[in-house]
């Protein structure tokens, strides 16, 4: 049983490094966080219902005609936010999802995440979080910023139960800003929404003299079947919802970030073991990875 375990576990990290025409290094493959949902990831895509191409036409998913439709309404809310300096890196290191984008300009303030409560966007963004509650399907929401020379480096998003939302809100409306997933480029526009599968490999870059705000969504994907759907709700109720991110001391914290401070504290130790000794850092994390594939089998 156990191996018939690793070998759905490594088709399905294969699956999902080679189904986009841009790839991380296979190492970097194995050693990324999505390799933790590969095989989740693999039933989302197969039991998709709208295409799982790296763009998906916004029709394919029409109840964010609504939130176009009020995009200068969401606008003016977020240009608060900005003015106020509400859009923020997390100050306490408790995003695990996002931690790593903040060192590049990238910002965030949040509207919602699952079934994690936000008072802070409520009190803020009353007209947009009322829109976003008409949307079910509108599983996160954010207003998100990335300032001039603002970068995110290639990645790809762990969770395939969801497709990424972008509406252009305040954007530099330049080509010069824009996103690449998988080798295919889209660059913002006021009042314009595009929708793509995060789990295909993609970057952002900001390289024009004006800052760029968009809303940004995860929207539940589509799946063939109910009972697929039903567990696609279940896992983002019991799973995503962890990894819930404050915006300030009053929003609900999840329960996976409330060990993120702990694992930054880890990390800056790792960062200074690797800046000591770079060969023998290689070797530990080699060694280490072994162990714990040694361990499973031996189990």
């Amino acid at each position: 049983m156990k191996w018939f375990i690793a070998g759905i576990w490594l088709a399905s990290i294969l699956f999902a490094h080679y189904r986009g025409r841009v790839r991380l290094p296979l190492a970097r493959q194995f050693l990324d966080h999505s390799v933790l949902l590969a095989p989740i990831n693999a039933f989302m895509i197969l039991c998709s219902r709208v295409p799982t191409t790296p763009f998906v036409a916004p029709a394919a998913l029409p109840e964010l005609q609504k939130l176009q439709d009020n995009w200068e309404v969401i606008r003016d809310e977020a240009l608060d936010m900005q003015r106020l300096r509400h859009i923020k890196a997390a100050e306490k290191h408790d995003d695990i999802g996002f931690n790593s984008f903040f060192k590049y300009g990238w910002k965030r303030f949040y509207l919602k995440w699952y079934d994690a409560r936000h008072p802070s966007a409520e009190e803020f963004c009353p007209r947009t979080v009322a829109l976003l509650k008409t949307i079910p399907t509108v599983k996160a929401a954010m207003f998100a910023e990335l300032p001039p020379g603002g970068k995110l480096n290639k990645h790809r998003d762990p969770f395939s139960g969801s497709l990424r939302y972008h509406l252009g809100l305040a954007t530099p409306n330049d080509d010069r800003c824009f996103i690449a997933v998988d080798g295919e480029s889209y660059s913002w526009r006021d009042g314009e929404g595009t929708v793509f599968d995060e789990t295909y490999v993609h970057e952002a870059y900001n390289h024009s003299e004006a800052n760029r705000i968009i809303l940004f969504c995860d929207i539940e994907r589509p799946l063939k079947w109910r009972w697929a759907e039903a567990f696609n709700r279940w896992f983002g109720k019991v799973v995503m919802s962890a990894a819930a991110s404050p915006n300030d001391s009053g929003d609900k914290t999840g329960a996976i970030n409330k060990l993120t401070h702990a694992h930054w504290k880890l990390d800056q130790k790792r960062k200074a073991f690797k800046q000591w000794n770079r060969t023998v850092y290689k070797i530990t994390k080699v060694v280490l990875i072994a162990l714990v594939i040694l361990a499973f089998f031996l189990i």
